[in-house]
């Protein structure tokens, strides 16, 4: 497969969120506004590409040859815990007002089931390193691109009649829910 291939499949006709429903909580709690569904994208963009650059050498030229494959789970959440503490050490020093506006949130990319996904789809997908890379760069823009697009629904929605029943969480879902219907159109451009 070629780089843009493997980038357009992995924002938009396979993307994470609206096509594996993987990473609901960040979704959710962060799509508040645009402004934190940017910055949550950008660090989940830092985590899962830093991710993949760190954790397929390792599974390549350690696990591998030393057979011990079994062990991939743990070493995985371990680099990804220690690449979201960078990103948490460098938003409070740079950026204290978006590290204080994702609250709980930033130290549970850590257990992004979506950042440890792409880690694991690379290894199945037998990926080399730059389509690994190229992979992890479309799922976290793809990953951004849904939070921005709900930010500017829950936007629409706070003026809009929504029905009693459907106010709150209800509401989010069903607009997911569009959202992944309208994604399913890119399946049949990208091959």
């Amino acid at each position: 497969m070629n780089f843009l291939a493997i980038f357009l499949s992995a924002s938009l006709s396979d993307n994470i969120l609206l096509m594996r429903f993987l990473g609901l909580c960040p979704y959710i709690g962060m799509s508040v506004d645009i402004n934190k569904s940017v910055g949550m994208g950008l660090a989940v963009t830092f985590v899962t590409v830093m991710a993949t650059v760190v954790t397929w050498p390792i599974y390549t030229f350690i696990l591998v040859p030393l057979q011990l494959t079994f062990l991939q789970i743990l070493v995985f959440i371990l680099v990804i815990a220690s690449l979201v503490q960078l990103v948490e050490f460098f938003l409070k020093k740079n950026v204290p007002g978006l590290y204080a506006s994702m609250g709980i949130y930033l130290p549970l990319i850590t257990t992004n089931c979506a950042i440890l996904a792409v880690t694991f789809d690379n290894i199945s997908k037998g990926f080399n390193l730059f389509e690994s890379v190229a992979y992890a760069i479309g799922v976290a823009i793809g990953f951004m691109l849904a939070l921005v697009l709900l930010a500017g629904l829950r936007d629409r929605l706070k003026t809009s009649p929504v029905p009693k029943f459907l106010q709150g969480t209800p509401i989010l879902f069903a607009a997911t829910s569009l959202l992944a219907v309208a994604f399913m159109g890119f399946s049949g451009l990208i091959k």
